[in-house]
């Protein structure tokens, strides 16, 4: 997203969570913050799937959203005028208000559109920071950028324009991502194995995958809610 302990090859990838973070430290803390992201988005998704109760996914949300504001105010407040250390870490503010806003949702049973339209906000952002890594020829966290940009996306069309028939799809995605763009990544960030994966190679292979599961869930998604409906 190490041949070079827990530095990345490839200092100028831009991960909200990792790679444009200067020092070990920032590394280490922006990798673990990923593993979390990794987590809350397979809960959610499990929510949105019927298969977890809405408050009691409040305090995981709590604690990754409140994680996930702390960590890029101290990295930014550490970074000694680095402005790629800013930029990466200002990436985490999105994911972090998000889930903040989520557990304030559920937990006082708020109207879903104000969290919708945000996520439109985020999916623009993201777009631009996928646009930034492939600039920076980090072509898997461009890719992974993408994966989140489609996510959100999903998130405002189900909350901000209604489209509750959309739920079962976007937790199915949602479940799926926390694995693929998140955990897996952090753990072979933290355990210095992704610089040794051939950089194209992962992008390519993320692009597939994401191209050939989100389509096949279309029709599977689809025909589950009917039957439920």
């Amino acid at each position: 997203m190490g041949g070079h302990g827990f530095l990345l090859a490839r200092p100028r990838a831009l991960s909200p969570h990792t790679a444009v973070l200067g020092t070990r430290e920032a590394h280490l803390l922006g990798s673990v913050g990923l593993l979390y992201v990794g987590a809350i988005l397979f809960l959610n998704g499990c929510m949105l799937l019927g298969w977890v109760n809405g408050k009691s996914a409040v305090p995981l949300n709590i604690f990754v959203g409140v994680l996930q504001v702390i960590t890029p105010t101290y990295l930014i407040f550490t970074a000694n005028g680095n402005t790629a250390q800013i930029l990466g870490a200002s990436g985490l503010y999105l994911f972090g208000f998000t889930y903040l806003y989520v557990a304030f949702n559920l937990w006082n049973e708020l109207d879903g559109t104000g969290l919708g339209f945000f996520s439109l906000f985020v999916a623009v952002c993201a777009v631009v920071y996928a646009a930034i890594a492939f600039n920076d020829k980090d072509y898997a966290f461009g890719v992974i950028w993408l994966y989140w940009a489609y996510l959100w996306l999903l998130f405002f069309i189900l909350l901000g324009r209604g489209r509750d028939g959309l739920g079962r799809y976007t937790g199915a995605v949602a479940a799926i991502q926390g694995w693929v763009t998140g955990a897996i990544p952090a753990f072979l960030l933290l355990t210095g194995r992704w610089a040794d994966l051939s950089n194209t190679t992962v992008a390519v292979v993320l692009a597939i995958f994401g191209v050939v599961v989100f389509g096949a869930l279309v029709p599977v998604m689809r025909s589950k809610t009917a039957a439920a409906a």
